[in-house]
This record gives C-alpha cells, structure tokens and sequence, in this order.
C-alpha cells in the first residue's frame, strides 16, 4: 500500500519537471547578461534584489536573475558551474519539495541556488547537514561563492560558545547538524534573559541527506536532561532479577517489533526475587525498571547494539556503526545495561526539554531536502513533513551494472564467497568498497581479508573527517574498504581517488606540515596528485569501474539503494553485488513462509553450501521482508509523533508564555487574569457543593493561610454565597499584591514578578515532563482493557495540564506574596543552568551528533517551597527570605547565613537541619 499510495501521488511529477525545464531555460537565457558583468557588478545585484523583493516582487520573480548570478559567480569563485539538472533541483528545492538527485550530481552546488534566493528577504536560511564535519566542510566551500555574492555565511559546531552561536544565526545563510538547530531551540526556551537567546524564527530550511535526518534519526526525540536520583543499586537488583528466565515461558518477545513483557509465571518469579510487588508501585516508576531490564538482558547485545570499552557502555549506530560518543539510551535502558554488564552504572537524567525531529521540523515555514534515495519513503513525507519528492534526471545516464543477490545457506559460507569475490577484483586492480551492517560483521570481513593478504581499510568508529578523507579514495586503484553502509556519506568517490587529499597525502610522505606549506609547495603536490589520479582512472575503468558489495541487506530498501549509489556516479562504469544467507536476521526475523521454502528447496537439490542461488522468488521474498520491517518502522516513528502531537500543543503554549515573559510583557497587569484563576480554583475545590453548608470554609482559609503567610486572614460568614466568599478571598489578597507592589517599587516589583513568573515555570515544566514520561510509560497497559492508549494519553495529558497551569499560577502568587528580598554582600554571578545539562538526540540516547557527553547536576532554576512538604529546594540569589517568623526559612544550602558569621548556611545553622 505506501508503494501504490507514493506511486499515485507522484503522478502528474513529470508536468512538474517540465515547467521546471522552462524556468531554467530562462536562467540559460540570462547567461550571457552576467557573463558580461565583473564580479563587483554580479555582487551589486544582491542589494538591488533584496530592494526589487522589498518593493513587492516575489522570490519567483526574482529566481531566473538570482539563479543565473549565482551560477556565473560560482564558476569564478569556485571553478564549479550548475548543470541543467542542478538548476532544476534548486527549484524543486525553492518550491518546498525533496530533490531526489543520484550520487555525485552535486547535491550540495545545488543548494547554493535556493539558499541564496530564500536568502534574499532578510529573515534567514538554515542548510542542515548530518554532521559537524560536512557542516565545516560546506560552510567553508560554499561559503566562497555566498560571501562573492555579498551574503555572510554562519556556522555551527557542537560545544560553540553563546558569543559564537549569535552572529552564526544572524548569518543570511547558517550550517549546523539537524541536533544542533534542535537543541538550541530547546535551550532558547529555557533562558532566563532574552539576550541569551539565539535563534531569530524558523523560515526556511535545506535539509542534506534528508532521508537520514527525517526518516531514520526521527525515531526518538532531541532531549535536553539534567542529573536525577535514582539508586545504581535498583536497576543492578533487577538486572540480577531478570536473568536466567525462559523465552515464552517467563516472557514473550517480538524482535521484530522491539517488544517484549514478562508473563504471569515470569512476573512471579521476578517479583519473589526481588521482594516487591512490581505493579503496586502507583507511580509505575518499578514497571519502567522491569520493561528497561528485560531489554537490556534480552534485546540489546553487546558488540552489536552496544560496546563495552574502557568501563563503559557505548552505543553503537546502527545507521553507520560507529560509536556514538557521548549520547546515552534515556528512559533508564542505557543503566539497565551498565547493570547487566557489571559496570558503573551512571545517575539516570531528569528532562528538562524535549521535543521529536518531526516536531522541530514542522517549525519552519518552508522546508526542503536533498538526498540520492527518498522516493521509496514518499508517503511518509507526505504525510508527516507535506513535503513530496521530486526525482531529479542525472546529468548523465547511469551505465552501473547491478547483479542479482546471491543467497547461501550459512552466514560462513557467505562471507568466504565475499572474501574470494574481493581477492578476484583486488588482484585486476578494481577498487572494492563493502557495505556491512554491523561492527562484528566489518571486523569478521577484516580478519578474513588479513589471513589473505589484502591490504584494506576498516571505516565503523572514525572521526567524521578521516572518515571522509578514506571515503574519498575508495576509487583509487586495487583499493578495498569495509565501511558500515553509510559511513563517510556525503562524500564524493572519485574514480582513479580524489587529488586534493591525495595532495596531502604526497606533503606528509615529504615530510612536509600541512599548517606551514607553501603555496608552491602545495601547488605542486597538486599538480602530481592529478597526474597519479588520471593515471589511475584509466585502469580503474578499464578494470570495471567501482564494485559496491553488500555483505548483507539493510532493513531499509532505502539504505540499499544508498549503497548502490557510491558507485556509477557521473556515468562512470561500476558494479554491485549483495551476498545474503537465510541465517541472516532480516530473512531470518521477516522472510516468512516463503523464506522457508526457499531453504527446504536448497536442502532438497542437496545444494552444496558454498554454492549460491539466484532466482527471483529470492529477490521478491528480500523485497517483502524489506517492506514488512519498514511498515513496522514507520509504525515505531508515527507512535513517537503521535504522542509528541500531544504534547507540541502544550509545548507551544508554555514556550510562548515564557517569551512573552522574557520580551517584557507586563505581568502587573496580567494579574488580575492570574488572580481570578487562581481564586476560582481554590473556590470550586473547596466550595464544590451547591449547598453553603456543606462547604470547606475552614479549608480555604488553610489554603489562604499558606498562600499568603499571613494569620490576619478574612472572616467567612456562613450566610456568604459563593460570589461573596469569592469577591473576600479576591480583595484580600489583590489589597496584599498591592501593598507589596507599594513597598517595592513599581520597577522592581516587574523585575521580580518577571523572574518568578520564568522560575515558576521551568520548575513546574520539568515536574510535568517526568510525569507524562511515566504516563507514557504505563499507559500501553490500557490496551488489555480495549482501550486506545493513545487516546486515554490524550484524556490524561489534558486534565494534567490544566493542573499543571493551575499550580503553575498558583505557586506564582505563593511565591510573590511571601517572600522579602534581603540585601547581602556582593552575591556570586548565577550559574549558567545549561553548563552541564545532557543532550538527548535520535537513536534513544544522550547527546547529540559527535558531542562529548557533558555531565552534571543541573543548577536549581527555581523552587517554591510549600508549607509543611517536608522540602525546601534552594532559592535564586539573592537571598529571598519568608515572611514566617523564622530568620532561616528559605535560605538555600550554600548561600551565606544570615547571621553574619560569613560562612555558607550548610556549615552554621543549617547544620541544625
């Protein structure tokens, strides 16, 4: 069905390439009018666009002169000139749309075309990139041809300082990875000063590789976290809990839904060894340990889904194989596996912040993407993102030549047949690149290829930049490199290798710095390089072009087709080959019936092992496999949209308080809103009844008792209707408001409302995120009662959020009424709470794309403290302290005692307790 659904959709995308065909006929017909003009007049056309913009023109007016400016400028500045077809991708991308473009036809030229025309109305262009080093790599490279044009180019980089990252947004054009634009709209929601904030609006994004960003790193959210207080002891109990159980017996798993719950039988035998009845913990807090165990023992194995090094736990991606440095599993999975291993198992994170890739995504008022393989997931595009695919002609037909899979009975007797395929086509001198899955697989390949000889390079857990310097030479004569399928993507491969790394290469032989060559020097090596690389091109063609072997295939078609697309780009020959056994988990988990009698065949015919079958019923029962497992995954991305749908409409509403807030919005005079919510929460709680006498009328002077701290409170009649007792608690306490705002000033008063009002908030939030958290967590357990979990979350995460907003403003006024603001010697400058906040991206994990883990307890942001909780967080200095009788009420930890002896609270009379 998503293949008949993107196949209708797609119809009438031929009429669309044809009108694109005719706007870039235009942009060929102003050819020779820019080639006439020196660079300084090309460049003077930016602020005379920019005025004929301001002046009513649309960006389409504007596009045929935009366009064929930026193409002459580019072959000047950077000895590149757009093809046709890259002129009409650059529209598909200016229309909104993805750019499907096959390997090698300049994805990246292309986006310098839309960048710069959406650049044009002032108000930004964000161009995402899947790593820190192809966003370097680009800003560097295009950013030649942006600055020629007169336009300032920004960059973004994992671990930028603020003072860095505002000019960067403030840039006509901004690189940056896709986690990092996410995580610092979550970080501009969490300032306490405006000018901290850092991004100016969403208007319009080129996402690069949008296949990987919006498809396969979109599975789990961007999470911004801080330290929580979980004992490692629980998740070692349960991991001891979990082990030695029996499958079906003590617990049911679907590997290929990634699901798996302990049965009745099960559920006893864990709950005897730890002591506890599990689904007695009302919070569901011992429910989320056991499903998070389970995992860890039975679902994630170590050296494929994770590594061990050094002590520690480390994912592994299972898009590129490389470790992710940094980025943990959330939810309490990344401990439960610490546990199992037996290693240090760190504190489990609080969220802060969070929101999905979808959701992040959705922001911008115009999105675009650029990839080799999108055509496959159209629907989900579509549906989720609006955003159709566009297939763009190469510039040359593809003369790669693709073989039929070969299928053998053994994972063994497959990769011998790939090592020999290797050796046959290393010794004619044809480069080889292999595709793998995992790390055990590449690893397993490597050893097989050192007890033959062949001289190879391994890419699963490289820097981003070596990565793509060995990439880059993959064509290079005799040449054989193993690289986890996407490793080094974004990348082009050269046939004969690439001349400017080869250069490099030629100075380190010669002992020559890189930093300190010359311009003669490098010149040179240059100039050798090209003649090398010709030299070898020619062998390299004649031995068959590229040869891209897949030692197994992906779960996604897409994936395979990205593999395929390394080779043959530009017209060049090449090959490629899958080698697949039935013992492989795609066939083994997917193939269903008809992968069964595919085997039962080749045991019928006594097939030798080691001798491969290739027929089509092979190729079909792949394909189908394929679509079954990418059903399933769209199914896992759509739940995690589902439920983030919920709560983006929350998100929207706090975040748009809180800048509100931050932009000076008067809360003075937003009071009386808050008041009068306030006082007809506290009035319906505790004068429900239709009948007076039934009322709770010593409970809510309690309750104004502990709102106000103050014991002078207002006498109730019992004669009162509800209007009367509501307009005494109303005028009380608005006549306190107002003599607090007399004694403070009217200034200070907004000053103070205004960092309250933030403090109340965040604290508020982050309380509410953990608990829909759990909700989220349990609430799948509804289905047995034929329910619909999402729709009971839906129910769930409605009333707790109108609870949410009227604690929110009822801690506000709490806050504000009680507190007096006491001088104090010269307080320290207020932590920045982000310094070691977690950052949580795609793939379930901690941190973001090649990010250093940073650790650490989040600084307190806020915190009101009720009266008899039996807690009192710390407060922001200065020293605020309550209006109670007690000189200590409220003084925080570390702050100094107010009793003048100069040493922090903890030290003196918070000794006390």
């Amino acid at each position: 069905m998503p293949g008949l659904f993107s196949k209708i959709l797609s119809m009438g995308s031929d009429k669309e390439l044809k009108e694109f065909q005719k706007v870039a006929d235009r942009v060929n017909a102003l050819a020779p009018t820019y080639a006439a003009m020196s660079d300084a007049e090309i460049a003077a056309m930016t602020p005379k666009f920019k005025e004929r913009h301001a002046n009513g023109e649309s960006l389409d007016d504007l596009l045929p002169d935009a366009f064929a400016a930026v193409r002459e400028m580019s072959e000047r500045t950077i000895g590149m000139r757009h093809f046709d077809v890259q002129v009409i991708g650059a529209i598909a991308l200016h229309r909104g749309m993805i750019a499907e473009m096959k390997t090698g036809e300049g994805k990246t030229l292309v986006s310098t075309l839309a960048g710069y025309l959406n650049a044009l109305d002032g108000q930004g262009v964000h161009i995402v990139t899947v790593n820190d080093y192809l966003a370097k790599r680009d800003s560097e490279w295009m950013g030649r041809l942006y600055r020629a044009m007169g336009m300032n180019v920004g960059l973004l980089q994992n671990g930028m300082p603020l003072a860095a990252k505002h000019p960067a947004y403030d840039a006509d054009v901004t690189y940056g990875t896709n986690s990092e634009f996410g995580f610092d709209y979550l970080r501009d929601n969490m300032v306490t000063q405006a000018s901290r904030r850092v991004q100016r609006g969403h208007h319009y994004a080129i996402v690069d590789e949008v296949d990987s960003i919006l498809i396969d790193e979109a599975r789990t959210p961007l999470i911004i976290s801080g330290a929580g207080s979980k004992s490692a002891s629980l998740y070692r109990d349960f991991a001891r809990a979990v082990r030695g159980l029996t499958p079906d017996e003590d617990f049911e798993m679907d590997e290929a839904k990634h699901t798996i719950m302990a049965t009745d039988e099960g559920l006893k035998k864990i709950e005897n060894r730890l002591g506890i009845e599990i689904y007695g913990d009302l919070a569901g807090q011992m429910v989320n340990h056991l499903q998070q165990a389970l995992k860890a023992e039975y679902m994630f194995h170590r050296d494929q889904q994770y590594v061990v090094t050094n002590g520690e736990v480390k994912i592994v991606d299972e898009f590129t194989g490389r470790i992710m440095e940094g980025r943990r599993y959330s939810d309490g999975l990344h401990q439960a596996i610490e546990a199992k291993e037996n290693v240090k198992v760190l504190e489990e994170n609080q969220t802060l912040a969070t929101i999905t890739l979808q959701n992040y995504f959705r922001l911008y008022d115009k999105l675009s993407g650029m990839t080799g393989t999108a055509m496959t997931e159209d629907g989900e595009f579509r549906e989720i993102y609006h955003l159709p695919v566009q297939e763009i002609p190469s510039n040359r037909p593809v003369i790669r030549e693709d073989h039929d899979d070969q299928v053998y009975r053994t994972i063994e007797h497959k990769f011998n047949a790939v090592a020999d395929d290797i050796q046959r086509r290393h010794e004619k001198g044809q480069p080889v690149l292999v595709g793998t899955v995992t790390i055990e697989n590449s690893e397993r390949l490597s050893n097989l290829l050192d007890k033959r000889g062949i001289e190879h390079e391994v890419l699963n857990a490289k820097f981003h930049e070596r990565e793509a310097q060995i990439v880059a030479q993959a064509g290079r004569e005799g040449a054989v490199t193993i690289a986890t399928n996407m490793a080094g993507r974004g990348t082009d491969i050269l046939l004969g290798g690439n001349p400017e790394v080869l250069a490099e290469d030629i100075l380190v032989d010669k002992g020559i710095e890189l930093d300190v060559a010359t311009d003669t020097e490098r010149d040179e090596a240059l100039a050798e390089a090209k003649n090398i690389c010709a030299a070898e091109r020619e062998h390299v063609v004649d031995a068959g072009g590229l040869c891209v072997i897949g030692t197994e295939r992906h779960e996604s078609r897409r994936i395979d087709n990205q593999l395929r697309g390394r080779s043959g780009r530009q017209g060049d020959p090449g090959e490629t080959q899958f080698y697949l056994s039935l013992e492989d988990d795609l066939m083994r988990l997917f193939g269903g019936d008809r992968m069964d009698r595919i085997g039962t065949m080749m045991q019928r015919y006594d097939m030798p092992d080691d001798m491969p079958l290739q027929a089509k019923m092979v190729t079909k029962a792949v394909e189908g496999a394929q679509r079954k497992i990418e059903e399933i995954n769209f199914g896992m991305r759509k739940n995690v949209l589902d439920y983030d749908d919920v709560m983006n409409e929350q998100r929207k509403v706090v975040y748009a308080e809180r800048n509100r807030i931050l932009d000076g919005e008067d809360l003075v005079g937003h009071l009386q809103e808050v008041l009068d919510q306030v006082v007809d929460n506290a009035i319906g709680e505790f004068c429900s009844s239709s009948t007076s006498g039934e009322w709770d009328l010593e409970g809510l002077s309690k309750w104004l008792e502990e709102l106000t701290g103050k014991k002078d409170l207002p006498v109730f009649d019992s004669e009162m209707d509800r209007e009367q007792v509501t307009k005494v608690v109303h005028d009380y306490i608005e006549g306190l408001y107002e003599q607090r705002a007399e004694s403070l000033g009217e200034e200070a008063m907004a000053d103070l409302s205004q960092q309250i009002m933030l403090r109340v908030i965040d604290q508020r939030w982050m309380t509410y995120l953990q608990e829909m958290d759990y909700l989220k967590t349990g609430i799948g357990l509804r289905g047995f009662g034929q329910r619909d979990p999402l729709v009971e979350y839906k129910q769930e995460a409605f009333r707790a959020f109108q609870q949410f907003v009227a604690v929110m403003y009822e801690d506000f006024l709490r806050t504000l009424l009680r507190i007096e603001i006491s001088r104090r010697p010269a307080p320290q400058p207020e932590p920045d709470p982000l310094a070691h906040a977690t950052f949580s991206g795609p793939a379930e994990v901690d941190g973001d794309q090649g990010n250093q883990q940073r650790r650490g307890r989040i600084a307190a942001t806020s915190n009101i403290a009720r009266n008899g909780e039996g807690s009192k967080p710390p407060v922001r200095k200065p020293y605020v302290k309550a209006e109670s009788g007690d000189p200590y009420a409220g003084v925080g930890r570390n702050d100094l005692c107010p009793c003048g002896s100069g040493k922090k609270f903890k030290n003196c009379h918070g000794k006390r307790g």
